[in-house]
């Protein structure tokens, strides 16, 4: 497991919470350069932040509160909205006040910085990565790959089965894996889909005559598309009082790998929101050099090819 996890991933560890809790934990963790991690408390009008260890008072000052905020090239907001969260840190200071209280200067910039030129710097694409997802947009999921350091999940590349917004997928704080897409420095754009497997290992799971049940993902004029899997979908016949987002109860007829098709017919619909589930993955950890999602007797292929991206 990589040493630099995403923020919060630490936070209630044995080793964290041993370094964290003694004068001399802390100071053995600035001796090592060690990322530790404890939750910020608030952020002062300078926008420092107060960060809570149990036997000293800990700041990280305002230019070491996130990688950038130095050179203007990052907001404070970065700051500011650490608030009530995991942050990460190395411990830069150790001394005791004119009144005797032990203090603590950390620095979370410091901690991106080592994860950035350790372990973002070494990423190429296909490299199979823990994430967590920190926010959605109808665009796509930002997710820290480390460190707090985020990267973005574009929409099309979470599911082959499409999607409206990425909150169909995912919830904020839902930890998953990702598979680099490309990197240029520490920018950094991730997929999803070719961990959920292929046509062939999706459509495995079913056979023709079960009837279960889906998502109905569009509706068109010659059918509605119902999703089974996040990457499997099949085109039913059209019916009254159907919506895009109802859950629904379908009847596979046929499953034809050689046209990537699945035949369904819809016994009923409900109004029902589909729940958002963990995802279920073929592949968690390596490398991918090429994902072929389309079966090999199927004439159209449909695949990613990692070798393609260049890394900077």
């Amino acid at each position: 497991m990589t040493l630099f996890l995403p923020e919060g991933k630490r936070l209630l560890t044995a080793a964290n919470r041993a370094a964290v809790g003694s004068m001399q934990g802390m100071r053995t963790a600035m001796e090592r350069g060690e990322i530790l991690e404890a939750r910020a408390l608030m952020c002062d009008r300078e926008h420092n932040l107060i960060v809570d260890l149990p036997t000293m008072r800990g700041v990280i000052p305002r230019e070491e509160g996130a990688l950038g905020i130095r050179e203007g090239t990052v907001r404070d907001i970065a700051v500011i909205s650490r608030v009530g969260r995991a942050v990460c840190f190395v411990v830069n200071d150790l001394f005791t006040d004119g009144s005797g209280t032990p203090r603590a200067v950390l620095s979370r910039a410091k901690a991106q910085r080592m994860c950035a030129d350790r372990y973002i710097g070494t990423l190429r694409a296909g490299d199979v990565i823990p994430a967590c997802v920190t926010h959605t947009e109808p665009f796509g999921a930002f997710c820290d790959i480390g460190c707090g350091l985020a990267a973005l999940m574009p929409i099309d590349t979470i599911s082959v089965s499409r999607i409206d917004h990425p909150d169909e997928r995912f919830r904020v704080g839902m930890d998953i894996f990702a598979v680099i897409k490309s990197r240029t420095g520490t920018r950094v754009t991730l997929s999803h889909k070719e961990l959920l497997g292929t046509w062939a290992e999706n459509a495995s799971r079913f056979s023709v005559g079960d009837t279960v049940t889906g998502v109905i993902r569009s509706i068109e004029n010659y059918g509605a598309f119902v999703e089974l899997t996040p990457n499997l979908a099949g085109l039913a016949e059209l019916r009254d009082n159907l919506h895009v987002g109802d859950t629904a109860a379908v009847y596979i007829k046929s499953i034809i790998p050689q046209k990537m098709k699945l035949k369904l017919a819809i016994v009923d619909s409900f109004c029902d929101e589909a729940p958002v589930l963990p995802p279920d993955y073929y592949i968690t950890e390596g490398h991918i050099d090429r994902f072929v999602y389309s079966p090999p007797e199927c004439s159209r292929y449909i695949g990613t090819d990692f070798g393609l991206s260049e890394n900077r």
